[in-house]
């Protein structure tokens, strides 16, 4: 079942990704509520008009995908963006509920290690450890954290990849391979308010 989405990334270095995103979701782009490579250029509106222009495309959309870059935290709306993606939004006597979130991990220069570290856990097995600093807050909030933990490994607590956070990290190539796969099990967490996860919904 397709799903209405928005994109939430930093312009300046994830433009292509989020064009790639759009042309592998397919007939179901038809769906997309965000910006594309022919929207209007926003950044010199003021900021109330910039929000309302957002939550006009937003607002009706169930899963958001967000890309995770080396320096998206410079931007002055992705953290907003999540903000508004898990938060119960009242327009005109509806409400719509917390949308569920997806982050994709762009490829810089062939590679991931920009924001994906190797480890090794208690069986001596490898492991992937995240750089949590270079990503906002609200989203490396609302990674492992299900309630109650859902274990790959209850000797050494190691989160089930794919749903013991409510916002699973995803790697490019992965994602592009079958986004639906993936945009269906975000739609699955928000179902019933994110039942079984610990939502952090602030900035």
């Amino acid at each position: 079942m397709a799903h209405k989405t928005f994109i939430s990334y930093k312009y300046s270095e994830s433009q292509t990704l989020r064009d790639n995103i759009i042309n592998k979701l397919g007939d179901d782009a038809t769906y997309y509520r965000g910006e594309t490579s022919d929207s209007p250029d926003l950044s010199d509106f003021k900021t109330e008009t910039i929000k309302k222009k957002l939550t006009d495309m937003m607002y009706d959309t169930s899963v958001t995908i967000v890309i995770l870059s080396p320096n998206m935290r410079e931007s002055k709306w992705i953290d907003w963006e999540i903000e508004y993606s898990l938060k119960d939004i009242t327009r005109k006597d509806r409400t719509s509920h917390n949308n569920g979130v997806v982050a994709v991990i762009m490829k810089v220069d062939g590679s991931y290690s920009w924001f994906k570290k190797s480890g090794v856990n208690c069986h001596r097995t490898g492991i992937v450890k995240y750089e949590m600093d270079k990503i906002c807050k609200i989203i490396s909030a609302n990674h492992f954290n299900s309630n109650p933990p859902k274990w790959h490994c209850n000797t050494c607590k190691t989160y089930d990849w794919l749903n013991g956070s409510y916002i699973t990290f995803v790697e490019e190539d992965d994602f592009l391979e079958e986004p639906l796969k993936y945009i269906d099990n975000a739609y699955d967490k928000s179902e019933n308010d994110g039942k079984g996860y610990k939502l952090n919904k602030e900035r």
